[in-house]
């Protein structure tokens, strides 16, 4: 059986390893900057098996010059809608989101890109995706932007040279 004197000095010791350990964890920096890149999102499941109900996208493609500019509806989770290939808009989505990155986030700030014009083809996504507020807009005026633009084919038609 452990004497008063042993138990106070084993709560004595053991509070000051966690108030150090407290310490040290509060003085580490911030992993999350705003430059670091990309933004990522946590991993999510298909939004049909979580309980939120179907991702709903509406996919507004102007001056693509290929014949593909309108309004498309896209739904995922079944896969479902206007666009003209749904299970492969989706795939893609999915392809993007189980890396952790959004689909959906902005060239970063201060991104170095080429200086090329791909064309005057624009496009906007609204809607929801794994529970959250879209809104992405999207143009091929540099090399970061087509960039973009390309990593979201099928959600986002191929654009005429």
């Amino acid at each position: 059986m452990l004497s008063l004197r042993r138990l106070s000095r084993h709560v004595l010791v053991t509070s000051a390893v966690c108030v150090a350990s407290g310490a040290a964890l509060a003085a580490l920096p911030s992993a999350a900057h705003a430059d670091t890149g990309p933004r990522r999102m946590p991993p999510a499941p298909f939004s049909s098996l979580d309980g939120r109900g179907p991702d709903r996208l509406t996919i507004s493609v102007a001056d693509a010059g290929n014949g593909s500019d309108g309004t498309y509806e896209l739904e995922c989770g079944p896969a479902g809608g206007t666009h003209p290939d749904p299970g492969a808009a989706c795939g893609r989505l999915e392809e993007i989101g189980a890396t952790g990155a959004d689909p959906f986030a902005p060239v970063p700030a201060g991104a170095q890109c080429t200086m090329q014009y791909g064309g005057d083809a624009t496009a906007r996504i609204t809607g929801t995706w794994h529970g959250r507020a879209v809104d992405a807009s999207y143009k091929v005026s540099d090399g970061c932007q087509i960039a973009r633009w390309r990593q979201l084919d099928p959600v986002l038609p191929a654009t005429a040279p």
